[in-house]
């Protein structure tokens, strides 16, 4: 059990985008702490396989499908008789120049990183208990433009302004809503830039801790921001990058231009 956490046995939480990667961590982490976890994902199989390995019950959820969010929230208030805890980490990315990018991708990365975000907060913040807790997870790439990320970055950065106007608005009702920003994490989203040669390494060059985090770290995270040690904590985004906020970006474009 971690320590320092306050164990809730009869509450609930929801983890959307629980399938795999950080997701999948956070899922474990709040089981672990107690929590009746159900896991969505828009992969169906994998959310269902991640519930399975602590008995919790999983749903495959497009974000971007408003109906089926919401059908999500009701449905598991309805068969667990509350929500208290709602952990949004869908994330999708992609990479192009702005003067040459796609316009119907760039609006998937902003439907999928942003507007699946807003229907999981208002849907979530709907249904979620007084005094419960919603944590979305966006980006260093809020605050840090990266070459090629455009639709990733806007994405991530109005997510962020988002969780401070949630924030206030759910105040009222003592519902806590914050964000954690982490830089490179070891993921399956990651996992495709890692294998261009000098991107990780460059990564890490600009990250004073000088490593990648791990899903579990991050896990830990969330669930502080879930728990009753963090009762007064709210519109927070919480950098957690090894201090790669204080330095630069990686230059993409240098290490992807062999590839172009």
């Amino acid at each position: 059990m971690r320590s320092g956490v306050t164990v809730n046995n009869s509450r609930v939480a929801v983890v959307v985008g629980g399938g795999s990667g950080i997701g999948k961590a956070i899922a474990g982490a709040l089981h672990e702490d107690g929590y009746r976890v159900t896991v969505a994902d828009v992969n169906g199989p994998a959310a269902q396989a991640v519930a399975a390995e602590f008995g919790g019950h999983s749903e495959a959820v497009d974000v971007t499908d408003e109906a089926r969010v919401e059908a999500l929230f009701t449905g598991v208030r309805e068969r667990e008789g509350a929500v208290h805890v709602v952990v949004n980490t869908v994330g999708l990315s992609g990479w192009s120049p702005v003067v040459d990018h796609d316009v119907a991708q760039f609006r998937t990365v902003i439907d999928v990183n942003l507007v699946g975000a807003f229907l999981v907060l208002k849907h979530g913040g709907r249904v979620v208990e007084d005094g419960g807790a919603l944590v979305s997870l966006t980006s260093l790439n809020g605050r840090q433009p990266g070459e090629g990320l455009a639709a990733y970055c806007s994405a991530k950065a109005g997510l962020s302004m988002l969780t401070q106007v949630a924030a206030l608005e759910l105040a009222s009702r003592g519902v806590r809503v914050n964000a954690v920003a982490p830089g490179l994490v070891i993921t399956p989203l990651t996992e495709g830039m890692q294998v261009i040669p000098g991107v990780t390494e460059d990564y890490l060059d600009n990250t004073p801790l000088g490593r990648a985090g791990l899903p579990e770290e991050v896990a830990d995270a969330v669930v502080f921001l879930c728990s009753d040690r963090a009762t007064w904590i709210t519109g927070e985004v919480l950098d957690m990058n090894g201090g790669a906020h204080m330095m630069r970006y990686p230059r993409l474009r240098t290490h992807f231009a062999g590839l172009l």
